[in-house]
């Protein structure tokens, strides 16, 4: 049996708004989902069976049932037929799972962030990974889309770079909205997709930053103290002088609201700010790497 599942990539709620979802924890639901979860659920209650029980029936925990019918985990083939055989062998199941999918493009943990950013005044990244998908030119980001484990389908590539340049269009199209990036001197010595493509993105890098309302500084290889030394982290500031931080890892993403965190990375980031290199010498070391090449 064949299953569509969300595409990977980058790519909220809390002990206060923590977690990969927009309630905590779970991933962002899509309605084919939320109708599969629904129709579980019909059928586990008209059967009699609470989420425990049906849990034992099915030898999944009664929080991934829970998870499955809120819309919020997408079920794997061994969940599809133990329900199956639990809840009468209607087929039901069967033909809902064959349409099971999650929108294209960001990931599921990641659009609920991406949904803040199109209304945020201030934006701040520090990256030490590779350089943040807003400043990615499309032949660095197709290079990381290409090297991607498991390997993706041309078509999700192509949904990917969609996803990625339309995102990139808040760049311009919001000159009021304040953009600050610290990038790690290594992400451009890195030489990621060899020198035309480093090329490329030096310069793409470069032009971005001459904009008005985009800051980026560049943390030098040498640097005996270092206040982002746990990660990568983004912030931003809503109209209404609302603070969000997130945090991304292989898999999964973490959108923070509360505010005694999110002041601790504010802290954080404000301290890298002095320790990374002033715009202009940023920008100097970028043409001496490029140069380089």
């Amino acid at each position: 049996m064949a299953y569509k599942k969300t595409d990977e990539g980058g790519g909220t709620g809390s002990r206060g708004a923590r977690g990969r979802g927009p309630s905590g924890g779970e991933p962002e639901a899509s309605d084919s989902l939320r109708t599969f979860g629904a129709v579980v659920q019909a059928l586990r209650e008209h059967a009699r069976l609470s989420r425990q029980e049906f849990g034992e029936r099915v030898r999944f925990s009664k929080h991934t049932v829970a998870s499955v019918e809120q819309g919020r985990r997408m079920p794997d083939e061994d969940f599809v037929e133990r329900a199956e055989d639990a809840l009468g062998n209607t087929g039901a199941l069967r033909r809902a799972a064959r349409h099971l999918s999650r929108q294209p493009g960001l990931a599921s943990w990641f659009r609920r962030w991406a949904q803040l950013e199109l209304q945020a005044v201030t934006l701040y990244t520090y990256e030490c990974r590779m350089v943040p998908g807003l400043l990615q030119p499309e032949s660095y980001a197709r290079t990381l889309f290409v090297d991607q484990l498991p390997p993706l389908s041309d078509a999700q590539i192509e949904a990917q770079w969609t996803a990625r340049a339309k995102r990139q269009r808040l760049l311009r199209g919001r000159p009021n909205t304040t953009f600050g990036f610290i990038l790690e001197e290594h992400l451009f010595r890195r030489k990621t997709g060899g020198v035309e493509v480093t090329r490329e993105l030096i310069d793409h890098v470069l032009e971005v930053g001459d904009l008005r309302n985009i800051e980026i500084q560049v943390m030098p290889l040498e640097r005996p103290s270092h206040a982002g030394l746990h990660g990568p982290m983004r912030l931003l500031e809503t109209r209404e002088a609302r603070w969000f931080a997130y945090s991304e890892g292989q898999r999964s993403g973490v959108l923070i609201s509360d505010p005694k965190e999110v002041s601790v990375l504010q802290r954080r980031y404000a301290r890298m700010r002095a320790q990374a290199l002033s715009l202009e010498d940023s920008a100097g070391l970028l043409r001496e790497i490029r140069g380089a090449l």
